[in-house]
């Protein structure tokens, strides 16, 4: 800045010296000072070395509020706050002028009416031909907005990384244009482990996986962000001691007000909690689809069993019938081996619909309380003679092993079953362990076992170092007819068997394997709290042999089984009454004849079922003995509310000499009472 005369310093002069070149210098020093004045935005004036005030323009006065008359011959100092005063910060200025040649700064100033304004002052030092420092310029601009505005970033700021480092769930960092980290929050070192020094300056790759890195995925993350502007993903991430967690990632673009790419924020969030909790819901749903898929075969297994129980009923009988007949004939023998063949295919036929039974949950149980420990102690010599010198068979029982409530030898079948099975994986020798242990299944065991309901159980475990399964056969291990061993070598019902045995006591069944790490099947059997009861008495009372030509009243939906019971029934000199219906034995039950000494009925018909026809039987002819048939199970049947305990009951497939003495029986039964 050059130097600027004021007007006492123009009087100075002498006006005879060069008359011309004075009146110049006043017209120059003139127009100066109307240019300085026509200035309003910053205060220009003069202060001598002292900081004595020489001179005020127009921006002085409407910036500080003095006018020339009330300030000139004052010290600038009275522009500065007590407190810089106080520091002798007015001085100071000065001297490093006088030092240097300029003094700038910025800094609070006092107008004249006390208030205060954020000002840019540049002190200029004013020298003669000499380089005296004679005085000095002095140039103060208003910039209070403008400071008003820089505070105002630097609290948005400071507020700003507050909050970034006040989240501490969130991993908030900045990422140059190249993917080094510029910045790291509190939450980004406790997610990933690493202080600020350690990873500022360091690529942002070094948190992916081996895996992602070699497919290229932090490079393509942060292509994705500067074109689309975003870029988001979940995945696995690596923390500083090289532990996992499952990541949910944001990438977005840093712009500058030009447009041009200065780098990225990046989020990330550790939601390995949540992606535990997804996995094992989509664990839990494939159990259920599987459970439901097995309940929905089951259904499906067992109304076929009991329609085909129904047809074998009509061969076997109708077989029995030529076999007897034959005898005598010529070429009975012939006759009678083909008919011995068909027998035996009838009986094989009725082996696998039994097993289809058991795999339904519809077969006939007997279950009592078991002592495992006995029974396991009284299993391993069989088990061992059953199997082979090549497997060791084990047993292992636990003190204070609960009892179960269950058919000891279902059980017994169950388990050689499963031996079996494992004998077949171990071609080469191996090892079966069967072991019971009590478990209590509370709220967190039954999370991961649904199947389960809270409570007590006894698990028995059957294990062998065998093969193993893949995935794949275990997914299916349970379906019947589904085997892996070649054409010829087994049913494929094994398995199914023992799952339905085991859920029709209640429990559940379930295979642990690895491919070349063998199989653990472990059943699970409600604990046993009730006492040990009695076997029931065997004192029936009998009356004498009642009189010939009994009526039996049949009642059977399927015309052909009703018409091979009936011509049965007749051969054994009974007098027969059949009905295709509930309704139809009903009409038959309320006319006054003929007499009727037993109602025989299928359990399951459409419209009124046997159950409701057997009640109403007994009110229309209290005393009426009533002898229920069914293709399914007793346990089926009354768990269906079809059946009372302790009625009668016939399953199907039912032999003519069983049938024959079980009419007669019932028959021959004397009423209470009489």
């Amino acid at each position: 800045m050059g130097i600027l005369p004021c007007w006492e310093c123009l009087g100075a002069f002498d006006p005879l010296d060069k008359p011309q070149s004075k009146l110049d210098g006043v017209a120059d020093a003139r127009r100066l000072q109307l240019l300085i004045d026509a200035i309003v935005d910053y205060a220009i004036y003069m202060i001598d070395v002292d900081g004595t005030v020489r001179s005020w323009n127009t921006g002085a006065e409407r910036l500080k509020g003095y006018s020339a008359d009330e300030i000139i011959g004052k010290s600038f100092s009275s522009f500065y706050s007590p407190e810089d005063r106080a520091k002798r910060l007015p001085q100071t200025a000065l001297r490093i002028a006088a030092e240097t040649g300029r003094f700038s700064s910025e800094g609070w100033r006092v107008r004249k009416d006390g208030s205060r304004f954020w000002a840019l002052v540049v002190v200029d030092a004013i020298r003669d031909e000499q380089g005296q420092v004679v005085g000095f310029a002095k140039v103060t601009r208003d910039i209070t907005e403008r400071q008003q505005a820089h505070n105002e970033l630097l609290e948005s700021e400071r507020r700003y990384r507050r909050l970034i480092e006040a989240v501490v769930d969130y991993a908030i960092f900045q990422l140059d244009p190249a993917g080094n980290v510029t910045s790291w929050n509190p939450g980004a070192q406790r997610i990933k482990g690493y202080d600020p020094e350690e990873i500022i300056g360091q690529h942002f790759s070094r948190f992916y996986t081996p895996e992602d890195i070699q497919l290229g995925v932090p490079k393509l993350a942060l292509a994705e962000a500067a074109k689309q502007g975003r870029f988001e993903a979940e995945g696995w991430r690596l923390r500083k001691d090289g532990s996992r967690f499952w990541a949910s990632v944001v990438i977005d673009r840093i712009t500058d007000e030009a447009g041009e790419l200065v780098g990225f924020a990046k989020v990330t969030r550790d939601v390995t909690e949540r992606k535990q909790a997804q996995d094992e819901l989509q664990r839990i749903q494939q159990q259920l689809a599987a459970s439901q898929k097995l309940e929905a075969i089951g259904q499906l297994s067992g109304g076929i069993a009991h329609d085909f129980n129904n047809l074998l009923m009509i061969v076997l009988g109708n077989l029995e019938t030529a076999e007897r007949n034959s005898r005598g004939l010529a070429n009975s023998m012939n006759l009678q081996r083909s008919v011995a063949n068909a027998k035996r295919g009838a009986q094989r036929a009725a082996a696998l619909t039994s097993r289809l039974l058991a795999f339904s949950r519809r077969q006939a149980l007997d279950p009592r309380p078991i002592n495992l420990n006995n029974f396991l102690n009284g299993l391993q010599e069989f088990l061992q003679r059953t199997l082979g010198e090549r497997i060791e068979v084990q047993t292992v029982g636990s003190a204070g092993l609960w009892s179960i409530e269950a058919d000891t030898n279902h059980l017994e079948s169950a388990i050689i079953n499963l031996g079996i099975n494992a004998r077949d994986a171990m071609p080469d020798g191996g090892k079966l362990t069967v072991e019971a242990v009590n478990v209590l299944a509370d709220e967190d065991y039954c999370r991961v076992n649904p199947e389960l309901s809270p409570g007590q159980y006894v698990i028995v475990c059957v294990t062998d170092t065998g093969t193993g399964m893949t995935a794949d056969v275990l997914n299916h291990a349970f379906e019947p007819f589904f085997t892996t061993k070649e054409p010829g070598h087994g049913t494929g019902l094994g398995l199914s068997q023992v799952y339905g045995f085991v859920k029709q006591s209640g429990g559940h069944v379930k295979i642990y394997s690895e491919v070349g790490q063998g199989t653990s099947i472990r059943m699970y059997f409600p604990r046993y709290h009730g006492e040990a009861r009695p076997l029931d008495s065997d004192a029936d009372e009998f009356r004498p042999e009642a009189e010939k030509l009994e009526t039996i009243l049949v009642v059977e939906d399927d015309a052909e089984l009703r018409a091979y019971v009936s011509d049965l029934l007749r051969d054994l000199n009974y007098r027969v009454v059949p009905a295709s219906s509930a309704q139809a034995a009903l009409t038959i039950l309320l006319q006054e004849e003929p007499r009727i000494d037993l109602l025989l009925t299928d359990v399951v018909m459409p419209g009124l079922n046997g159950r409701e026809l057997g009640r109403r039987a007994q009110e229309i002819r209290p005393g009426i003995k009533t002898l229920y048939m069914t293709g399914y199970s007793r346990n089926a049947v009354v768990h269906q509310g079809r059946l009372d305990e302790g009625v009668e009951l016939l399953e199907k497939p039912i032999s003519q000499a069983k049938l024959a003495l079980r009419v007669r029986e019932m028959l021959d039964r004397l009423e209470p009472n009489s």
